[in-house]
């Protein structure tokens, strides 16, 4: 009896251990990985014939002539400009536009149109301290006041644009102002290819 009751208790305890079912993992092999697939490199890219870069080839840009719709447009879209910023009180932006209103018109030859425009701008650029184009403004009235026989006025403004420009130092006015009161001594025709210059439309 005793020796069945040692079997038994042999065999509970055997039961009972925590490695007897681990013996299946230990007759296994060890699971080997299979190796890792390279990645294909493709080389043929460097079978293509060589190519040589493009250069760069230069732009000239092409002027063309501006025609009546032209400058009806260019008028139009400056005038918006100069009443949004009259509007709002943006007045040195205001003077310039008037300045560049008188270039489409001196282009056009409507010279007592470009004036009035002129004496507006040269107005509040007097009020901003705006000497720079003040003095512009100035000459761009003797040139118009030039070009339609009236050289005495021309030449009161070319006074005032040289002791103004000579104030301030500036001497690129100078040296215009200069070249324009020995045109008026010869001619004043030459000075109209002064507004055949587009304005920069601001």
């Amino acid at each position: 009896m005793k020796a069945v009751l040692i079997i038994i208790l042999a065999a509970i305890s055997f039961s009972a251990s925590a490695q007897w079912y681990r013996i299946d993992l230990k007759l296994k092999k060890k699971q080997e990985r299979p190796p890792v697939i390279e990645q294909v490199t493709d080389h043929s890219i460097t079978r293509l014939p060589h190519v040589q870069k493009p250069g760069h080839p230069k732009i000239y840009p092409v002027k063309f002539s501006r025609g009546d719709y032209g400058y009806e447009a260019a008028e139009e879209i400056v005038m918006k400009q100069a009443q949004h910023n009259m509007r709002f009180r943006i007045y040195a932006d205001a003077s310039y536009n008037f300045s560049d209103l008188a270039h489409l018109f001196a282009q056009q030859n409507r010279f007592s149109e470009a004036k009035w425009y002129l004496l507006q701008s040269n107005l509040i650029s007097r009020e901003q301290n705006d000497d720079k184009h003040t003095i512009s403004n100035l000459i761009d009235l003797a040139t118009i006041k030039v070009i339609i026989g009236e050289f005495i006025l021309a030449q009161a403004d070319l006074d005032e644009a040289h002791d103004l420009a000579s104030s301030r130092g500036f001497k690129d006015n100078l040296a215009e102002i200069e070249n324009i009161m020995s045109y008026i001594k010869q001619t004043g025709y030459r000075l109209q290819h002064r507004f055949y210059v587009m304005p920069k439309l601001r």
